[in-house]
């Protein structure tokens, strides 16, 4: 996004030296004003849209659903590290009402084994909470890619230059409401993704 202003930036210093430079005692010559002259009307008559990027994600379907399937499968993760860190916790309980009874070696060799199956447990812990963030980022980068499409299609069907992400203090702070898209794009990417489920 901090791109495409620089770049917009650049075109608008561009267009205004180009037509307010001339030197004295310089001429400017006809290929030269025209030039300048379609650089102008290229900038001036954009045709720009946007979309508010938070609730055509929050909307879009298909994110809702894999979102749902990450979360179920976070629900599974967290009850069956539960399952295990009572399992590990009674351990260690018994471990504390059976320590007197047992020899000094024993005692130690429990105690080596119980700090193993933590560390254990913290691994799987970490597997886990790694393997729902892979998830999560795989599903970004799927619904970006999924987005980015529809926008192609979108632009090129209603002669759109451009389409920019309205987000909340982004870098678009002022817009006309006839430009935004989103409800557009939302039932659209909607219906296409339905009819992908129904040839399925």
């Amino acid at each position: 996004m901090k791109k495409l202003v620089k770049v917009l930036g650049v075109f608008g210093i561009a267009a205004f030296a180009l037509s307010s430079c001339n030197p004295s005692g310089t001429s400017v010559d006809s290929n030269s004003s025209s030039s300048d002259e379609s650089l102008e009307l290229s900038i001036t008559d954009l045709k720009i849209a946007y979309v508010m990027t938070d609730s055509v994600i929050a909307k879009y379907d298909f994110f809702k659903e894999k979102s749902e399937e990450i979360t179920e499968k976070g629900r599974k993760f967290e009850s069956e590290l539960g399952s295990r860190a009572r399992g590990f916790e009674q351990e260690v309980a018994n471990f504390e009402q059976t320590a007197n009874s047992m020899t000094p070696n024993q005692a130690r060799a429990k105690q080596e084994d119980l700090m193993k199956k933590e560390r254990n447990l913290m691994t799987y812990r970490d597997n886990l909470m790694q393997e729902l963030s892979a998830d999560e980022s795989r599903l970004y980068g799927e619904v970006y890619d999924k987005i980015s499409d529809y926008l192609k299609e979108y632009a090129a069907e209603n002669d759109l230059e451009m389409i920019l992400s309205y987000t909340r203090g982004g870098a678009v702070w002022y817009s006309k409401k006839s430009l935004d898209i989103t409800d557009d794009v939302i039932a659209g990417i909607n219906k296409k993704h339905a009819e992908k489920k129904s040839d399925k």
